[in-house]
């Protein structure tokens, strides 16, 4: 083989090389991008968990893109979501005398309702809230601040406990009142309570310290 032709080679084989290494880093920072917008807090909780590893973190959200990414839901029926509602509000009204109590209630709400919508059933708890970071990535946090609190100890304040049923309610309403676009299926209720009930974040800060 002649010089000419083996400079030739190595000219194609580096400009290959150069050609992918500029398609891979043009590919790398479009995904990143790309995940961080789709999981907004979500991501940046990812990469905390990573110790600030981006790409760890990046790897573990583009796996739960592709098991959950293509789940499909399903549109509650209308006196489903009247079921949902009905059992919220309740919740709320009783957090005034029972705080523990309502929290734990909104837990099990919030598991119902992800399963009734087509999220893994609550009994999987890990994997319903991986599902749910994928679709509901701006609110899933508050259905864990829930269900931490209503397994946490009795040492836990009547605020903390406040808390978490706030948190927990902006999961209620994008589940409850979207449909397969993500549009509202009823009317925006202004942040308060369906059906017109006292809100627990409505208590005063007198009774929160009290407890």
């Amino acid at each position: 083989m002649s010089t000419g032709v083996i400079i030739a080679l190595i000219v194609i084989v580096a400009a290959v090389l150069i050609v992918a290494a500029v398609l891979t880093l043009r590919r790398g920072p479009r995904h990143g991008g790309s995940l961080k917008r789709r999981f907004g807090p979500e991501y940046d909780r990812a990469v905390a968990r990573h110790d600030g590893d981006t790409k760890a973190a990046e790897r573990e959200l583009a796996e739960l893109v592709e098991r959950h990414g293509n789940l499909r839901t399903r549109t509650l029926e209308p006196a489903e979501r009247e079921r949902f509602e009905a059992r919220w509000t309740a919740a709320q009204e009783r957090f005034v005398d029972s705080p523990r109590e309502a929290v734990a209630e909104a837990d099990r709400i919030l598991a119902d309702l992800a399963g009734a919508r087509g999220y893994p059933d609550g009994g999987r708890y890990d994997e319903q809230v991986s599902a749910l970071s994928v679709h509901h990535a701006h609110h899933v946090d508050g259905y864990r601040r829930v269900h931490h609190a209503s397994r946490a100890d009795a040492n836990g304040s009547t605020e903390q406990l406040r808390e978490a049923m706030v948190g927990a309610r902006a999961l209620f309403e994008d589940l409850v009142r979207r449909d397969h676009g993500g549009h509202r299926t009823g009317a925006d209720d202004g942040g308060r309570a369906v059906g017109g009930a006292r809100q627990p974040w409505a208590l005063n800060r007198r009774q929160a310290k009290e407890s």
